[in-house]
């Protein structure tokens, strides 16, 4: 019989599109169907919930399959950040989601939280700080994901720091295979890439490029010459 408190990726982004932040409707698709795919008793783990507009995606798949999220987030003071103020939108966004008991909030630094984390995690979910340091490390929570999990990337090629770590440490790395993505928002599968898995990596780089030139113009007031490169809005390539 079909639970009928079961909620569809629809109910699910009509809750979340109206949140702040940088998912799109393709990306929030891809985090509910790797989220879906889960079973009862398994784990999310999010680094980088910002005011919960990935997080509530996640949080509803999750809440469906009987699988739970754990958000990581420092909320830290910042322009793009908001301190305080936007944990208490994130967890004002959650509890209105009706999402409390699915998503535990750990508000902490990602780097300080993971050499102390010892659970399986099921699907994770990278969208912290940016710089190549941060990410490098970030990547380091794979090694909680079993063969054959998912590990999602946001920014994955269009952020210089997300992607120098991608091709310092997974492209030449034995332990994720590249599968696909959404604009910016990539997949991998925790398992032994071959060689067309890293091919399919550097097959991303003119399109990295393309968005990195994209950020340029943007902060040169140049977006007419974005435009011509197929970007509209004044809103990075995400």
């Amino acid at each position: 019989m079909t639970d009928l408190t079961t909620k569809t990726f629809e109910d699910a982004w009509q809750l979340a599109e109206g949140i702040k932040g940088w998912m799109t409707r393709g990306q929030a698709e891809m985090l509910w169907n790797a989220a879906s795919a889960l079973g009862p008793g398994q784990s999310i783990l999010e680094i980088g919930s910002h005011c919960g507009r990935s997080t509530v995606i996640l949080g509803t798949a999750a809440q469906n399959v009987g699988a739970t999220v754990t958000a990581v987030d420092p909320f830290v003071e910042g322009r793009l950040f908001g301190g305080p103020s936007t944990r208490s939108v994130f967890e004002g966004n959650i509890e209105r989601a009706g999402l409390n008991d699915v998503v535990t909030l750990r508000a902490e630094y990602s780097t300080q939280l993971r050499p102390q984390w010892d659970e399986q995690i099921d699907l994770l979910y990278i969208d912290g700080k940016h710089d190549y340091w941060t990410v490098t490390d970030d990547l380091r929570w794979a090694e909680h994901v079993p063969t054959g999990g998912n590990v999602l990337i946001h920014d994955c090629f269009s952020s210089i720091g997300v992607t120098s770590a991608i091709l310092a440490h997974v492209a030449p790395g034995h332990s994720l295979r590249y599968l696909d993505r959404s604009t910016s928002l990539a997949r991998f599968e925790v398992g032994t890439p071959d060689a067309a898995d890293r091919r399919r990596i550097l097959a991303q780089l003119p399109w990295w490029a393309r968005n990195v030139g994209i950020k340029v113009l943007l902060r040169a007031r140049l977006n007419g010459v974005a435009e011509k490169f197929g970007h509209t809005g004044t809103a990075d390539p995400y």
